[in-house]
């Protein structure tokens, strides 16, 4: 350790100057303002939190918080949580410095993440419970915290040690298992949680505070024990997702993402199905022997279908109903176009196949459609089980929609790079750059084209959808010929 000393007064001398007067009011500044800004919000949202719930709707909150929980720690634990930019990940992780100054502004600024996600869980959590007193709305908000604090602390201890990583995994899936059980037969203790005993509620908070500092003192005694192989791909994977976001592309995390995962993975050989006599079906065989390699997807595809009748369950009205049954069939849909993401980025080696780009792009239209509809199916299933749309046969919207959804998808996977040369318009709400606008709504615009019918349904559900349900099936298959018919590669 002799030359820690030394490799410090490097960095000293050769490190960044030190702030100035503007930097320090820059941030300053900064800082006030979102302050500002996150006080009106929860100044609006305060007096619509402190509301009388039912039963139903409490217990749908709070499987929509369980799930968001579920999925924040997932999120964690794919990207380290502890991570460092490029630089210090390449030269400070591999150096005699302590780890616990190197990894000091990055633990920071990931508390400083889980604070404000804790607060707003809290805030989320006193919305669907509905109670009205100051005292609950500063347990949930500590309770919150505590949960978030807690959840990131076990993340980055499991960064650390293998068996934490079990924990982990277990709390990820309690999370989910708490999330089925609010919306079993057994949702009034959810609602009835805004009439608890004061007592309870306090001791509550109480030992999520004190369990949430435990874990926090044994993540950061924890810190030098991370091995430089966790944080060396942790460091690559924020870099990418935080290049991705500063040149506004997420497309490329698809792509990365897909690699990423496949790297050093061992798959089996299989010969293809004889039936497979046209070229175009065995270049699309690829998507199919993709999906069926990750059976964790499929399955998560298809447990996501209840999140419609979840989201309606908690009170959402029709028009947060049609986005979350939109989000979810173009979501599915377009989890299967990574070959013809491939063919757009790489048309050169799309060519050396011999196939018509028009062929190709039907074949691989088949998967999506199928994901699309089927999904779409079982969520439109799901909100005619519970009530929310009238009648039983919105379920046939499903198979109707699927060419729609895989036009979409196909369009969506197919896009260019934002393009930030085109020009910025002034609305009224601001400055809109037109680039990733049109980047954004690229593949959306034709599903929803396509699904027109369909939607305007959904906005004035009505037990009579024969006429919406004709008109939906020709839109669906025009919208996919169309299409294929104007792809130009």
């Amino acid at each position: 350790m002799s030359g820690v000393p030394t490799v410090r007064g490097y960095l000293r001398a050769h490190g960044r100057t030190s702030a100035s007067w503007t930097d320090w009011y820059t941030r300053v500044a900064g800082a006030l303002f979102i302050a500002v800004t996150l006080g009106g919000v929860v100044r609006t949202a305060l007096p619509s939190a402190a509301r009388e719930v039912e039963p139903s709707q409490a217990g749908a909150g709070v499987a929509l918080i369980a799930l968001a929980y579920a999925g924040f720690l997932t999120l964690a634990r794919r990207f380290g949580p502890v991570a460092l930019p490029a630089a210090d990940a390449a030269w400070l992780v591999l150096s005699p410095l302590p780890r616990r100054g190197v990894l000091g502004r990055s633990t920071t600024l990931l508390l400083v993440i889980a604070l404000v996600g804790g607060a707003a869980l809290g805030l989320a959590l006193f919305a669907v419970v509905g109670a009205a007193d100051p005292v609950r709305l500063a347990a949930a908000l500590v309770l919150g915290v505590a949960v978030t604090a807690g959840g990131t602390a076990t993340a980055v201890l499991a960064q650390a040690s293998p068996p934490w990583d079990a924990w982990l995994q277990t709390v990820i899936v309690a999370s989910a298992a708490v999330a089925v059980l609010a919306i079993g037969p057994g949702r009034e203790p959810a609602a009835s949680a805004a009439d608890a005993p004061m007592s309870l509620v306090t001791a509550t908070a109480v030992a999520g505070a004190a369990a949430s500092a435990l874990l926090l003192r044994l993540a950061w005694g924890a810190l030098p024990r991370i091995p430089a192989r966790s944080l060396l791909d942790a460091s690559t994977r924020t870099g990418h997702v935080a290049t991705a976001a500063a040149v506004l592309d997420p497309a490329a995390l698809a792509g990365i993402a897909e690699d990423a995962h496949w790297r050093g993975r061992l798959v089996r050989s299989r010969p293809w199905p004889g039936r497979l006599r046209r070229p175009a079906a065995a270049l699309a065989w690829f998507d199919w022997r993709r999906l069926s390699r990750r059976p964790g997807r499929l399955c998560g595809i298809a447990a996501s279908a209840a999140l419609p009748a979840l989201v309606a369950a908690a009170g959402a009205g029709t028009g947060g109903v049609a986005v979350a049954v939109g989000a979810g069939a173009m979501t599915a849909a377009a989890s299967s176009t990574a070959g013809a993401r491939r063919d757009a980025d790489d048309p050169g080696l799309a060519r050396l196949s011999g196939i018509a780009p028009r062929s190709a792009l039907a074949a691989r239209a088949v998967l999506p459609a199928l994901l699309g509809g089927a999904w779409l199916t079982l969520a439109l299933a799901g909100l005619a089980a519970t009530g929310a749309l009238p009648g039983a046969a919105w379920w046939a919207f499903g198979p109707a929609a699927a060419p729609a959804l895989a036009a979409g998808a196909l369009r969506m996977a197919r896009r260019r790079p934002v393009d930030h040369a085109m020009p910025i318009f002034d609305t009224p709400l601001g400055a809109l750059p037109t680039g990733p606008f049109v980047w954004a709504v690229t593949g959306i615009d034709v599903a929803a084209l396509g699904c027109a019918p369909l939607l305007a349904a959904l906005g004035a559900p009505t037990s009579a959808i024969g006429a919406q349900l004709a008109a939906q099936a020709v839109a669906g298959a025009a919208v996919l010929a169309a299409y294929l018919a104007t792809a130009r590669r």
